[in-house]
């Protein structure tokens, strides 16, 4: 059985700071920081998300970790989400087909 897609809301495609949607797809600017104490979603500092992993940062493996991590988060396969950048470094940038749930750092934010 499919899960269903979440909406985008009404503002898809205005910048949110760290995320916007075009279309059903999510973008997300993110702040990594490989080898922590745990797999977490932080809060946002600037325009980025704050996320945490447990991997070290050899060869893109917190990044793959990172990718593994977050699509439980959003309730997507691994291959529903891309790393536009930021393979081998703390900035990333990542887009995510059709999330099915949102963490509760981009629900909480108010609706322009």
């Amino acid at each position: 059985m499919k899960k269903p897609k979440v909406k985008p809301p009404s503002h898809a495609g205005q910048d949110r700071g760290f995320f916007w949607w075009e279309n059903d797809t999510l973008v997300i600017n993110i702040l990594g920081k490989p080898s922590a104490r745990s797999d977490a979603i932080g809060k946002s500092k600037g325009r980025q998300l704050m996320v945490s992993v447990t991997a070290a940062p050899k060869l893109g493996r917190a990044t793959d970790h990172m990718v593994r991590f977050l699509a439980g988060e959003f309730g997507v396969s691994t291959s529903a989400i891309t790393v536009v950048y930021g393979r081998m470094n703390v900035n990333k940038q990542l887009r995510i087909e059709a999330p099915t749930k949102l963490p509760a750092v981009i629900q909480q934010l108010p609706l322009l």
